[in-house]
Parts: C-alpha cells; sequence; structure tokens
C-alpha cells in the first residue's frame, strides 16, 4: 500500500495544469487527473491531456458535464459566440468567461477527492489570470478552500502553487522540470495549429518570449 498523499489534480490540458501536474508528481503524491467536457468549443485540449496521463500513467477522468452547458450560456468558450483577438488587459475579453466555471469543477473536484480519501485538490490559477476571471482570484480561491474544509466529514484543501505567479513564471518552473509544453494545448481554437491570436494563445506566447525560449507548438501566424 502506497504512503503517498493523494491528490486530485484538475487538468485541462493546457500549459498551467500540465505544470501543477508534474509539479504534484514531482513532490511524491499519487496523483489523479481529472478533466471536463463542459461544452467547450472543441475537444483538442483533452485529447491532449489523455495522451499525458497515459504517458505518465496516470489516472485520468474526463467527465462530460456539456448537459450543463445550458446554464452557463453567454461566454465565447460555450457558446455561438465570436472569439475575440487580442490581449485580455482588453475589455472585448470578458466574453471568454464561463459562468461559474472553476466554482463548478473544483466542487467536483472535491467530490472526487473525498471519494478517493484525497486531502488535497491541485489547480491551476494563476496571477495572469485575475483581471479577467474572477474565479481566479486568491479571494475566491481562499474562499473555496475554506468551505472544501468543512462541506465533507473529510476537509481538502485546495492547492494552488501557482495563485500569484504570472504564466511565465509557470513556464520558468516547468522548465526548470524539463517539461515539453508541446504536449499542451493553450489556444481557444482548436484548429490544427494554434492561431496565435487569441488572448490565449497571445499570453503563452508572451511567457515564452519572457524566458526567451521558442514555443514548441506551431502556429498559424
Amino acid at each position: 500500500m502506497s504512503n503517498k498523499i493523494k491528490a486530485v489534480v484538475v487538468y485541462s490540458g493546457g500549459m498551467d495544469s500540465y505544470t501543477v501536474l508534474h509539479r504534484a508528481i514531482a513532490e511524491g503524491r499519487e496523483v489523479y487527473a481529472l478533466s471536463f467536457n463542459y461544452g467547450q468549443r472543441h475537444s483538442k485540449e483533452l485529447l491532449v491531456a489523455a495522451e499525458v496521463c497515459k504517458s505518465l500513467n496516470v489516472p485520468h477522468k474526463i467527465v462530460d458535464i456539456s448537459a450543463i452547458n445550458q446554464l452557463m450560456a453567454g461566454s465565447s468558450l460555450t457558446s455561438d459566440v465570436d472569439i475575440p483577438e487580442g490581449h485580455y488587459a482588453e475589455e472585448s475579453m470578458k466574453n471568454t468567461v464561463v459562468p461559474n466555471r472553476n466554482m463548478v469543477l473544483l466542487s467536483m473536484a472535491i467530490a472526487y477527492a473525498v471519494s478517493l480519501e484525497a486531502p488535497e485538490v491541485h489547480y491551476g490559477a494563476h496571477a495572469g489570470d485575475h483581471h479577467i476571471y474572477p474565479d481566479c482570484r486568491p479571494e475566491f480561491v481562499h474562499a473555496m478552500n475554506a468551505v472544501s474544509q468543512i462541506a465533507n466529514y473529510q476537509a481538502v484543501e485546495i492547492v494552488t502553487p501557482f495563485l500569484n505567479s504570472s504564466k511565465g513564471e509557470i513556464l520558468a518552473a516547468g522548465l526548470g522540470m524539463n517539461l515539453d509544453y508541446n504536449q499542451t494545448w493553450t489556444c481557444y481554437n482548436g484548429r490544427e495549429k494554434a492561431c496565435g491570436k487569441c488572448g490565449a494563445c497571445n499570453e503563452r506566447l508572451e511567457a515564452f518570449a519572457e524566458q526567451n525560449t521558442q514555443d514548441p507548438l506551431a502556429y498559424e501566424v
């Protein structure tokens, strides 16, 4: 029987959660990866996530919660709304907010952790998202963490190792672990190549430029 601490990692297939996943493994956690199909525009990131978990021999669940999409409408990530191009600092990026997404996903991750008797749920909230996404801000994370301590007979801690880190700092941590970011998908579009124009691509490319490193992904532009 393993003496490792069990941890559920909310794993989207993107850069941040990819780094969180590997960090948890490096810390000696017994990791259970959890991904969600919540009706997002494409499933490419989920396919990438599945491939990574298979290569790492990490147990991985992809949970289809797309039926609740009808309750989370209005976002360009889930509805028939054009995905804005540009930087997250622009007001237009607010239409990429999926209503209450992280509260919903974390609630299910906590439930999964309780069923596994795992005392931790890890997820990749970071400082770069604070401006646009209320459910990535420290006050949200701290409040959810307080609730997760009392919502079940078993307390679960929400672990956010990069809560106050920039995307570049997350990338630096991953490069320090020799991670291959070709095994991630960030773009809001699910085409063969990343678009290079959406907010997610812009932030990713800025992070690589900040680290003076070439992004291994292929881009349309």
